[in-house]
């Protein structure tokens, strides 16, 4: 089997039913291959996977993803995407996909950004959905180079393309980060409150300490003195909840979904939301 193969046959796993389904699973192929040209550099030694992609691809969320989310392990303006290009791009080069990397960082901003984008795969698989304009996969990949200290992290295994390890954030550090998006997001993502859902569910618990330190460093609470503690997140969460748009929030989150996760979206009301901040109660 060439190396063109073993992406047809991952595809083909996903048994997509239609072309959004498709382009997803397409653009999760290719998240997954550029973590692996990560791994096989200093990356993970650096830096530690994080937000709805990490938890989709490690920690089975349901639902697809759009970027590839990281933090430095240690904050280091310096840092730059440059040095891991051609790494990326040779990893993608060996499962027949031409791609271009496109650094767009800015000098003064903590957060540094990079583009992978590709029209090629779509020639070279078999494509069930095949729209009459093949459309371009595109990846952001960002990092947060002064991330609030806190985190704690773990090493997680993937084995495809082949087998490599990830640094990521742990799960509670993971919830964590969710929190501060929830609370602190100046725009509605229907994505966080699925993530926000599905982390309730699998009772996740909360560092506390990391939110603590994010809600200091950025957002409504910046440079506030607070006691940051379950009592203090469900009174906020609550306050949140009860100004929420959900069919905004249900738009945005819908076309990451197949059908069977897109029912749930039939749920989300004030009410439904408020019982699942409710249930932070049981176990924190």
């Amino acid at each position: 089997m060439n190396d063109t193969e073993i992406i047809q046959q991952r595809l083909n796993t996903y048994q997509a039913n239609t072309l959004q389904e498709e382009e997803n699973a397409l653009k999760e192929i290719a998240q997954e291959i550029a973590l692996l040209a990560l791994s096989r550099s200093d990356f993970f030694k650096l830096a530690a996977f994080q937000g709805g992609t990490c938890l989709r691809i490690l920690y089975g969320l349901n639902r697809f993803s759009e970027d590839l989310d990281f933090i430095l392990q240690n904050s280091n303006a310096e840092f730059s995407w440059q040095s891991y290009m051609k790494d990326i791009q040779e990893e993608f080069a060996a499962y027949g996909y031409t791609i271009s990397v496109q650094d767009r960082s800015k000098v003064d901003n903590v957060i540094k950004k990079a583009f992978i984008k590709d029209d090629s795969i779509g020639k070279l698989l078999v494509l069930q959905h095949k729209p009459a304009i093949t459309k371009k996969i595109q990846i952001k990949l960002e990092i947060d180079t002064n991330p609030p200290a806190g985190s704690n992290f773990e090493i997680k295994y993937l084995d495809f393309p082949l087998p490599f390890a990830i640094t990521t954030q742990d799960m509670p550090s993971l919830f964590a980060s969710k929190c501060h998006a929830l609370l602190c997001r100046e725009y509605t993502k229907g994505r966080d409150w699925y993530d926000f859902v599905w982390h309730v569910g699998k009772r996740t618990g909360i560092n506390f300490n990391l939110l603590g330190k994010a809600i200091y460093q950025m957002g409504p609470w910046h440079n506030q003195p607070n006691t940051i503690n379950k009592n203090w997140l469900i009174e906020q969460l609550t306050k949140k909840i009860k100004t929420m748009d959900w069919e905004i929030a249900k738009n945005d989150v819908s076309r990451f979904l197949k059908p069977r996760e897109a029912e749930t979206l039939k749920l989300w009301t004030t009410d439904f939301f408020l019982h699942q901040t409710g249930n932070l109660k049981d176990y924190l």
